[in-house]
């Protein structure tokens, strides 16, 4: 049975890690407005990204004319997964839902027989896939120096993916992150980046025709590459508001469940303390009657 110094000494532990873990949760809600404000923005440029490509796709076949980041390679064999997680832990299940899609995609595809390559950016899912893929990993991109995410620290990555793309390392890319829908929920993602996948026109009415200057290949050839980076950066801006929803939600629950800590040691506490007076006013009481 623990003292009344051990319980003193472990209320006050379990204090002190509420103190922290509340002062997180604070810095995670003043972080939380910022990040989350900044994934909305991003996201009509890269919706409207999407529809421009679709229009400017649609007077290209999937022929010689396209472009090979439109068209693909012509083969299935090798996939790349570009894996988007955070830098930091304690932020409950953000990171490990990611990794659990990834895996989920992996095992599916070399159960068909396809070769997969992954590419890390965030040190928490390269820690997660290392112990199953590490094989399969190519290279960590590290962003914990960044401050604050920015279109120039997408660009880069998206620049080595076209660039792994154009020395034949692979023939399908995918991008995984999570999407931030609230606090409490955040939806772990996938989107194909190579080929691209241009989503349908939308019906409603005849479509306007289009003559294009230069022609929709020039257009594609410079809309695509750049599309690429758009679509990292977007994943990137949502995966910071994801974090930072999901670390104020865990660091609020690991409050809580402090505070029921702290409630049951001090009740264990009080009673030990008052067994031990009543079994200090037996021995007195006996040894007066002994007297």
């Amino acid at each position: 049975m623990p003292s009344l110094k051990d319980l003193r000494n472990r209320i006050a532990s379990v204090k002190a890690t509420q103190k922290i873990t509340k002062a997180m949760q604070m810095v995670a809600a003043a972080k939380l407005r910022r990040a989350q404000l900044a994934a909305e923005a991003a996201r009509p440029y890269a919706e409207r990204m999407d529809a421009v490509l679709a229009n400017v796709a649609a007077g290209v076949s999937a022929g010689s004319q396209a472009p090979r980041l439109l068209a693909g390679s012509g083969k299935d064999n090798v996939h790349l997964l570009v894996v988007c997680t955070a830098e930091r832990g304690l932020c409950g299940a953000f990171n490990s839902s990611i990794a659990r899609l990834t895996r989920e995609k992996a095992n599916a595809l070399m159960a068909q027989g396809k070769s997969v390559k992954i590419l890390c950016v965030g040190k928490k899912g390269y820690d997660q896939l290392r112990r199953q893929y590490e094989k399969q990993i190519i290279e960590l991109i590290e962003l914990r120096s960044v401050k604050q995410m920015g279109f120039v620290n997408a660009d880069p990555i998206g620049k080595k993916i076209i660039a792994l793309f154009e020395a034949g390392a692979f023939d399908v890319c995918t991008l995984f992150f999570s999407r931030f829908r609230s606090v409490i929920l955040q939806i772990p993602t996938a989107v194909q980046l190579i080929p691209a996948v241009i989503p349908a026109a939308q019906a409603g009415g005849p479509a306007a025709a289009y003559e294009y200057e230069p022609d929709e290949g020039e257009i594609l050839a410079s809309l695509l590459p750049r599309n690429i980076s758009v679509q990292v950066f977007r994943a990137l801006l949502e995966n910071a508001a994801s974090e930072q929803g999901a670390r104020m939600s865990s660091m609020d629950n690991a409050t809580r469940n402090a505070g029921d800590m702290i409630k049951k040691q001090t009740i264990k506490y009080n009673r030990t303390r008052q067994a031990q007076i009543t079994k200090e006013l037996i021995e007195i009481i006996s040894g007066a009657e002994a007297l």
